[in-house]
């Protein structure tokens, strides 16, 4: 039980492999939420799978202020999917929320999730992605095009954070074992089941050319394995291309983030950046 000894109405479920420098920041910011409404509470748990760092020190070590509650289970066994699955299990909350140990929220996306999802319908919900500060010159120039792409400006996108009521969550059983659990997750509900709510986190980019390409080719190697496994779900799929015209545009105004992300998306089809790393997650760090 939370705190006041009832059960929350919220779960925040992270899955952290050696997470050591982020996951602190990380629970710092859910901590300082604002309030969530109707006097709810909240539990974080922080799945730590395969770590060989200090991620699970350095959770605990986070102050839980009143009203949350926070669990750190150090799993032995790495993966991401097992992760979720085990998080899950544990998760108490009428409302999931599966976030990224290097992910930081802003104050009012928690308690408008919150108001949001805690419902009877299924409904899934994410926030406004902003991209953090990166330090490389060609990342700076590749977010700042990607930025102003229309999904990421308009749509509901999931990356480093989504979120669902347990009623959306029983439209399926276990996790299916996908390097793109975000997209399954959102194609499972229907565009007017899902939204895009008005409060911000922050989400980083890997460094670099090389890892960005790297990134570009796993992210693509997940939507094509949606495709081959459950082409269902692409009818729930609203995401359109650039026109020529937005593309152009874009280019325009911003030449260098534009060849830049150019540059990115044809190397990522070129057999010159392939190597036995391809298909794992690598943040280039």
């Amino acid at each position: 039980m939370t705190p006041t000894g009832l059960a929350p109405t919220l779960s925040v479920i992270i899955p952290a492999h050696n997470e050591a420098g982020y996951i602190g920041p990380c629970l710092s910011a859910l901590f300082e939420s604002a309030p969530l409404p109707d006097q709810a509470t909240g539990e974080v748990i922080v799945m730590a799978n395969g770590c060989s760092d200090a991620t699970v020190a350095e959770a605990q070590s986070v102050p839980v202020p009143h009203r949350w509650d926070c669990h750190v289970i150090d799993r032995a066994e790495g993966g991401k999917i097992g992760a979720l699955q085990d998080g899950e299990t544990r998760a108490r909350g009428r409302v999931l929320v599966y976030l990224d140990a290097d992910v930081i929220v802003s104050p009012q996306l928690l308690p408008l999730i919150c108001a949001t999802l805690d419902c009877n319908e299924p409904r899934y919900a994410s926030g406004e992605p902003q991209l953090m500060r990166t330090r490389s010159t060609v990342s700076r120039l590749y977010a700042r095009f990607w930025a102003t792409l229309p999904f990421v400006q308009k749509g509901v996108p999931g990356f480093g954070l989504f979120a669902m009521n347990k009623a959306g969550r029983a439209r399926w059983g276990d996790w299916p074992d996908v390097i793109a659990d975000d997209i399954f997750a959102r194609l499972s509900f229907a565009p007017q089941e899902r939204q895009r709510l008005a409060a911000s986190y922050q989400w980083p980019l890997v460094e670099g050319f090389r890892n960005l390409v790297r990134v570009r080719r796993r992210q693509n190697a997940g939507v094509d394995e949606i495709a081959s496994r459950f082409p269902q779900l692409l009818a729930n799929e609203d995401v359109r291309r650039p026109s020529l015209s937005h593309i152009a545009g874009r280019a325009l105004r911003d030449p260098a983030g534009f060849l830049t992300y150019a540059a990115v998306s044809v190397a990522v089809k070129s057999p010159l950046y392939r190597d036995s790393r391809a298909n794992r997650w690598t943040r280039g760090r």
